[in-house]
Parts: structure tokens; C-alpha cells; sequence
């Protein structure tokens, strides 16, 4: 027998579904594909915003749950004025990580929830600090496959929260989905969180 589901993720990273168990949610995992091009001279935190938004209007047409609240998400690190978003290959990945080496970049992430016409957002603005790395820790860190498919090619909650030394802000919001967002949402759409298994 399924689980009953009180809202859609609309998102296939194992990351964002890990922290709404976390918290009790009970949901249906169904990825949309939405272009997550920049559009020039975009801002960051309007990037995050269109995107999230974005994410969760697609999952609301072809929802396989009639009704049900749809939540979308978008996380992006930012340094300096370019974000990075996932790398596409090897040498992306270690050219972020030598522009993220001893600096504090931001990492913004941006939920949304869209149930027919009505749709909330809200934002993340997390301060992530690196201690400085070596070349060589770099492409070994890149060898471990860890960083393919991560916003700024690294994971705080994996091998990549080594890099870290200091963090202001949400910490699950540099994993990919802010918490405290995330909740005003559900408790905005009358979503039931912090259930008993």
C-alpha cells in the first residue's frame, strides 16, 4: 500500500527529499525538466526565484496528484558576481572550486509552492567560507564523483564539508532545500509536517 502523499516534490535530488523526511513530510517525488539557463544580466536571487517558481508551476500542470500543493526549489552558489550552478564537466568543476578556495561565497536558494493559481515563494541567503585548497586536493575531491552534480561542484554534507571553516546562515540551504522556508510554505498551504511514522 502507498504512502499517502500530501504534496508533490517537484525535484529528483535525493538531497531535497533526505531533508523533507527529515522532517516528517509525506510527498511524491515527481521531476520536472525546466531550462535552468541565466537569462542575461539576471540577478542571482531573481535567477533562483524564476527558477524555483518555475519548477513548481510545470509540476502543478503534469502532477500525477490532482490537487495536491506542488513545491519547487532551486539552490545556486554564487561568487563574486557569477553563478555557479552544476558543473558540466571536469575542468568547470575545478575552475569553482580555485574560485571558491580561502573566500566566502553565497549560496541562495529560493522555494515555491503553487496549488492552482495560488503560489507562494520564499528565499535563502547562506555565507559559506572555504579555507584554502590545493590543486591536488581539488582533482581528487572531483575523482570521487561527488561534485557532477552539485551546485559550485561541492556537497556540505558530503566529502566537500571539509572545504568549509565557517557558515552563516542555513546550513540546509547550501544542502538545497532552506528548512524554515520550506515550512512557512507547507503551513501556508495547510500542509501537514512533523508527522508520526
Amino acid at each position: 500500500m502507498q504512502l499517502q502523499a500530501d504534496f508533490v516534490l517537484a525535484s529528483a535530488s535525493p538531497r531535497r527529499a533526505d531533508l523533507l523526511r527529515q522532517i516528517g513530510c509525506r510527498f511524491l517525488v515527481a521531476p520536472v525538466d525546466v531550462d535552468e539557463s541565466v537569462l542575461p544580466g539576471e540577478p542571482a536571487m531573481t535567477y533562483v526565484q524564476r527558477i524555483a517558481l518555475e519548477k513548481a508551476r510545470r509540476g502543478w500542470l503534469v502532477s500525477p496528484l490532482s490537487g495536491v500543493p506542488v513545491l519547487g526549489a532551486d539552490t545556486a552558489v554564487v561568487a563574486g558576481s557569477d553563478i555557479f550552478g552544476k558543473p558540466a564537466d571536469r575542468e568547470q568543476a575545478l575552475s569553482m572550486l580555485h574560485r571558491l578556495s580561502g573566500k566566502t561565497h553565497q549560496v541562495l536558494s529560493a522555494v515555491a509552492m503553487v496549488a492552482g493559481e495560488r503560489q507562494l515563494l520564499r528565499c535563502s541567503e547562506t555565507q559559506v567560507t572555504f579555507r584554502p585548497l590545493s590543486a591536488e586536493e581539488c582533482e581528487r575531491y572531483w575523482q570521487t564523483g561527488e561534485p557532477v552534480d552539485k551546485a559550485g561542484a561541492y556537497a556540505i554534507q558530503g566529502l566537500g564539508g571539509v572545504f568549509v571553516t565557517a557558515i552563516q546562515g542555513s546550513y540546509s540551504s547550501v544542502v538545497g532545500l532552506p528548512l524554515a522556508e520550506t515550512c512557512q510554505l507547507l503551513r501556508a498551504f495547510d500542509v501537514a509536517w512533523w508527522r508520526e511514522t
